[in-house]
């Protein structure tokens, strides 16, 4: 029997979650514990609303609580099958050379915006509006992808960044959600928020030296990896995740 409903709820859950956190709630599911309980020993405020979205179309859908447990633990069987499946490519910014083929940055960048569904994370110092960047970010939120963004403030980089705020850069992106690593938590008065990356469903990570600038993704000579698959992009994701649960990151605004 199809029971989309809950189908759909369980792959979105299992996305937020994780492997080991969706193998958790499955015990919890085969135990018959609410949904109360299962939220207050997940302990993961950013997949809350997907847990409860699960249990909400379980019960519509009428699905017996080990069944729906067993659902998941398939999940957690495929990313086990899978973790080893790795793929890894070079990117590069800048000149290309004669003969030897290389993916850009600008390409790729906006490819793991794109191939977002439910969860996108990026990472930057410096930022500057990038047409088909900002494009792409719309239309994430758009398909309702819940989409964070970490800059450097001009604050925190002590002078050394010029301009606007970084944070600017995502102004014609409403619905992003815009972080920045907060002075009181950084330890020392020179440390900066300088990672660079995107993580797109915790499957597909960018890691990188180019800023989310034009000068970075095509004009600067800047190289990075892709990785589709394996654990670096869950580890990535659950990272700054973990790192906005503390309070070491915090948001922009409003």
């Amino acid at each position: 029997m199809s029971r989309k409903e809950f189908e759909a709820a369980a792959e979105t859950a299992a996305a937020a979650l994780g492997p080991t956190r969706t193998k958790d709630l499955a015990g919890l599911l085969a135990r018959g514990r609410g949904a109360e309980y299962a939220l207050s020993v997940l302990q993961t405020p950013a997949a809350s609303e997907a847990v409860a979205a699960l249990y909400q179309a379980a019960e519509r859908e009428r699905v017996p609580r080990p069944e729906a447990a067993a659902y998941l633990r398939g999940y957690v069987a495929a990313w086990a099958r899978h973790r080893n499946e790795v793929e890894v490519r070079t990117v590069w910014s800048g000149p290309p050379t004669p003969g030897v083929p290389v993916r850009s940055t600008a390409r790729v960048l906006v490819e793991v915006v794109r191939e977002a569904r439910t969860e996108l994370l990026a990472m930057t110092y410096a930022a500057r509006p990038y047409a088909p960047l900002t494009e792409a970010l719309a239309e994430a939120v758009a398909r309702g992808v819940e989409t964070h963004v970490v800059v450097e403030t001009r604050e925190g980089a002590a002078g050394l960044l010029q301009g606007p705020e970084p944070a600017d850069a995502f102004a014609a992106v409403p619905g992003v959600r815009l972080w920045h690593w907060a002075r009181e938590a950084r330890g020392h008065h020179r440390a900066r928020q300088h990672a660079k990356l995107a993580v797109a469903d915790r499957r597909l990570l960018l890691l990188g030296s180019a800023n989310l600038t034009e000068a970075g993704v095509r004009r600067n000579l800047e190289a990075g990896v892709l990785v589709r698959g394996g654990t670096a992009p869950q580890r990535a994701a659950e990272h700054i995740r973990e790192l906005q649960r503390c309070g070491v990151l915090r948001m922009l605004g409003p």
